[in-house]
């Protein structure tokens, strides 16, 4: 692979250069005691979790300036069978350990051979783990030194930090899953990586070194070693983001309002791209034309060319990315204009950005040029970055502060090597270092007053690349943030494809939602501070003996009696919200969900909670007040402690009128409800206003901005009808033909794979008991008859994990495993086991009903127990039935609807999937709107049986299908 194949795409040509000479350069380096007596470790085991895994061989090296000087390998002899994929992956098979030693015996003998030297391995935490697992194994090492993120520091514009990749890009030793190969390998990585960090900008390791000193860091020796070598230069990040942003090509793109008409392809072009010899084969060697993707980008064209929307409902198979990419960028390109794509989740963007954006640009004559678009937290704040760096304060964290001086030393590399960027990619453990210490928000942005605005800002400037981008790629959640922003976050793009578009409603109106919680309050406060902390106790200590002492010392004395007034009074308005919620009726399983409406603003309790309310928001106002005082006091003197205060007055005013908003409930554009964790004591209380219909706000705030809007996903009509999708999204307050609403078939036989069963004989789920006893042994003969590969998806807790009880033991006995997404589990973990074991089962919520691909054998049935309706005392259902009388059938009915097809998708994701949906809820056969929901399937063919007799359907269909 070259060094321009491996690396990032826009990075810097000087950059490439660097690394291209690094292997040569190292052979030439001598690096004295950090190279000499460094123990180089390597482990394989039965699998990742230590909890469930062990040790099965052991390699460790010691260095030396000529290279390898000695040696330590064992194999490792495990309580229980190696599996069979480790074997495979390894080579290492049951009879290579049987005489083995033990683990204890084996950690034992490298503790002797380490004999405390530093470590270095490649994800030490995984090695140290497993070592440290075996008794007497945190004897081996006080210094473990991880490679993975070393390597991030040292070369953070490769694309993989692999040893695999590393190894073979340098001509380093062959990495082969055996732990003898990796420390070879690791072995001549070393010398490299301490090269590339003396490449880096001169002062910078001097300043890791030095920065927090009181913190334990496995780093900082090596950092403190190289620096010595090097110029006492100070560092610079302003002139070193000067340096990586000099060749940053490009202009700005037209704004479509500001051109007369688009060119554009005619239809016969387009076709054209989807021939053979065109534009999509070039992209793909086995592409085979599909009718319905030609017709998809046509219609795209189409909608470009007359300024016009569309609603694409494209099956699963059709290759819709693909069909729309291809107008999209033609119009970019005739135009000299950026358009955007919007998605729903990471997969499709990652997708997009590095599968078929990039095959589309070189298949393009001249290339397209293309980037990434996220929220503000996804990006570092150098300002931020270089505040926590060079202060003497404690790191606030819950677990070890290296992480955070881990985080802040790959930061600064990476800004330091990169005109653009964020941090999703940089393997920061964000559960140990404090995400908004390195990040900030729109509005706590500190703009003009921040020395690195605009230019240099890794935020900005990745909205100035967009603007000279012809593609941009986002999120919807950022893409309705811009909305509500006024257009102040994105460049002007006219062109949308929002792919995914069946959660579009739902997620404009968590964006939009204003929400007052007891953990944001806290949160606020807390950084807020008093006398001894936080910002205002910074404050106080600088100014102390400042001129200007008496005026500053008073200021920050009159905001700190007003914050700790206000803190109080939302202490208590929270207490009060818990309160109110023992008047809920039933509510989930661990959390209730209130809806604030005339009942409960006509009774006693919603009284004794209004002083307690008003009170807060009195409270809130002084302390605004009293914070903008101090800032406009500071402005002159010190305008980023200025900024400080200002960001702390907005987010109080944040509080303050979203908290007068809920309460007076004035404003009949929102629904209002409040929340309550049951299962804590305190915490988690919240008061919710969420906009009510968001097609009229759509309607009115961005439709009319643009010339285009494509939305598109497998699930957007029900019965073949798209009106509920139209109202949703305000498509039908729109003037007459200004959109157009079509269905494409899925390119896959749906009839041939997929089989639809409804167990019509089970009792009605709203008879619970009755209900459960019969869904557990129907659950039992599908998982059997199957032999596993089964997932259940669940509309509540309560169900699922009764059920999970009584159904696992039953299942244990047939052999069979079933998983479970209790609280506290993680889905993506989940998810992985799940795909990794082919007849695994699962049992999950929420999560798993849209966007769980899980292809062939792994998933072969799809169990929805109960259809998915919104509970009837759900906020956002109430104040529908109360404003209109047939609210259920309108928009309860459809969504659920949706959600159903949504998954039955899990189940058919290539043309050669096989698999069977079985349908629980009897209401599909004894409801009228059952109808609705099985001619909405992929499949209108679905058998109707008794769930005695499933099971042994079950069973035929399988055969017949193996």
């Amino acid at each position: 692979m070259t060094m321009e194949a491996a690396v990032l795409p826009g990075t810097p040509r000087f950059v490439i250069e660097q690394y291209k000479t690094l292997a040569e350069r190292a052979r030439e380096r001598v690096f004295g005691i950090i190279e000499e007596d460094v123990i180089i470790l390597d482990t394989e085991t039965t699998g990742l979790s230590v909890r469930d895994n062990e040790l099965i061989e052991i390699s460790a090296a010691v260095l030396t300036q000529r290279g390898i000087k000695e040696r330590f390998d064992t194999f490792v002899h495990p309580t229980g069978p190696i599996p069979d994929e480790i074997i495979k992956l390894t080579g290492i098979r049951n009879a290579d350990v049987i005489h083995a030693p033990s683990a204890r015996e084996a950690v034992e003998a490298l503790a002797e051979f380490v004999a405390g030297r530093p470590v270095v391995a490649h994800n030490a935490t995984f090695d140290r783990s497993f070592i440290e697992a075996v008794k007497g194994g945190v004897n081996v090492s006080d210094i473990w030194i991880d490679s993975l993120a070393l390597s991030r520091i040292a070369l953070p514009r490769l694309a993989s930090h692999k040893l695999s990749s590393m190894a073979e890009l340098f001509g380093c030793a062959a990495v082969s899953h055996r732990a003898t190969d990796d420390v070879d390998a690791l072995a001549g990585m070393w010398r490299i990586l301490l090269t590339a960090l003396t490449d880096l900008p001169a002062g910078l390791l001097r300043l890791l070194a030095d920065t927090h000193p009181d913190v334990a860091w496995s780093y900082r020796p090596v950092f403190s070693f190289l620096a010595q070598n090097m110029t006492d230069e100070p560092f610079s990040l302003r002139a070193a983001r000067a340096r990586v942003l000099e060749d940053e090509p490009g202009e700005e793109r037209f704004d479509s309002d500001d051109l007369p008409a688009l060119a554009m392809p005619s239809d016969q072009a387009i076709e054209a791209c989807y021939e053979p010899g065109g534009v999509v084969a070039k992209m793909y060697e086995t592409f085979e034309p599909r009718a319905e993707q030609v017709e998809m980008s046509c219609e795209v064209r189409d909608a470009i060319a007359s300024s016009t929307n569309r609603v694409i409902e494209a099956g699963t198979g059709v290759g819709k990315s693909v069909a729309y990419l291809v107008p999209l960028v033609a119009a970019a390109k005739e135009n000299n204009i950026t358009v955007g794509v919007a998605t729903k989740s990471n997969n499709l963007a990652d997708q997009l950005m590095y599968h078929e954006l990039p095959k589309l640009s070189d298949a393009i004559e001249g290339g397209i040029s293309y980037c990434a678009l996220k929220g503000f937290d996804h990006y570092p704040c150098l300002r931020k970055l270089e505040r926590l760096a060079r202060s003497t304060a404690e790191i606030k964290t819950d677990r070890d502060p290296a992480d955070t001086l881990t985080a802040i030393a790959v930061i600064y590399a990476f800004a330091c090597q990169s005109p653009s960027g964020d941090l999703d990619a940089l393997g920061i453990r964000w559960k140990s270092v404090n995400r908004q210490d390195l990040t900030t928000g729109s509005r706590e942005c500190a703009r003009r007053l921040c020395p690195f605005f605009p230019d240099a800002c890794l935020v900005h400037g990745a909205r100035r690349r967009a603007a000279r981008s012809d593609v941009v790629v986002t999120n919807h959640s950022l893409l309705f943030r811009n909305v509500a922003a006024e257009g102040k976050i994105l460049p002007p793009i006219r062109h949308w494809v929002v792919d995914e578009a069946h959660s579009v409603e739902r997620e404009a109106r968590r964006q939009w939602a204003i929400t007052v919680s007891a953990d944001d309050s806290r949160s606020v406060f807390e950084r807020l501070g008093g006398e001894g902390a936080g910002t205002l106790g910074t404050i106080g200590r600088e100014f102390s003996h400042h001129e200007a002492a008496t005026l500053y010392m008073g200021l920050c004395a009159r905001a700190v009696a007003c914050a700790t007034r206000a803190s109080r009074s939302m202490a208590d308005l929270f207490d009060a919200v818990r309160e109110l919620s023992k008047t809920a009726r039933g509510g989930g399983y661990d959390q209730v969900n209130l809806w604030i409406g005339d009942e409960l603003r006509e009774s006693e309790g919603w009284s004794a909670f209004l002083p307690t309310a008003f009170g807060a928001v009195d409270a809130l106002e002084e302390a605004e007040k009293a914070l903008r005082a101090l800032a406009d006091a500071l402005a002159q003197d010190a305008p980023e402690r200025a900024a400080d205060v200002s960001e702390h007055a907005r987010r109080i005013a944040d509080l303050k009128d979203g908290l007068a908003l809920i309460v007076r409930g004035e404003d009949d554009r929102y629904v209002y409800s409040l929340q309550v964790n049951r299962r804590l004591r305190a915490g988690g209380e919240a008061l919710t206003a969420e906009r009510l219909d968001i097609g009229e706000a759509l309607a009115e705030q961005w439709l009319p901005e643009l010339h285009t809007a494509i939305f598109t996903s497998a699930t957007l009509s029900v019965s073949g009808d798209f009106k509920h999708f139209e109202h949703a999204v305000g498509l039908d307050r729109l003037p007459s033909g200004s959109s157009k609403s079509l269905h494409l078939d899925s390119s896959y036989d749906f009839d041939a794979n997929m089989s639809i069963v409804v167990a019509s004989d089970l009792p009605d789920p709203r008879n619970r008991d009755a209900y459960i006893d019969a869904l557990e042994d129907l659950l039992v003969d599908v998982h059997v008859a199957m032999e596993g590969s089964v997932l259940t998806l669940f509309t509540n807790r309560r169900d699922m994990e009764e059920l999970f009880e009584r159904v696992k033991p039953r299942l244990a006995a047939a052999g069979l495993e079933l998983a479970c997404q209790l609280r506290m589990s993680s889905a993506r973990r989940l998810r992985d086991h799940f795909v990794a074991e082919r007849s695994s089962s699962l049992f999950a919520l929420k999560a798993f009903w849209e966007g769980f691909d899980a292809s062939g054998e792994t998933l072969r049935c799809v169990i929805i127990p109960k259809l998915p309706f919104a509970s009837p005392t759900d906020p956002l259902a109430c104040e529908r039935a109360r404003r209109e009388e047939r609210a259920w059938a309108r928009y309860a009915l459809p969504d659920a609807v949706l959600e159903v097809k949504q998954a039955a998708g899990r189940l058919i994701r290539s043309s050669t999937d096989t698999g069977v949906l079985v349908l629980a809820d009897s209401r599909l056969v004894t409801k009228g709107y059952g109808k609705k929901f099985l001619s909405s399937l992929p499949t209108a063919m679905y058998q109707r049986i008794d769930a005695k007799q499933v099971g042994r359907y079950l069973e035929l269909w399988r055969r017949s299908h193996e």
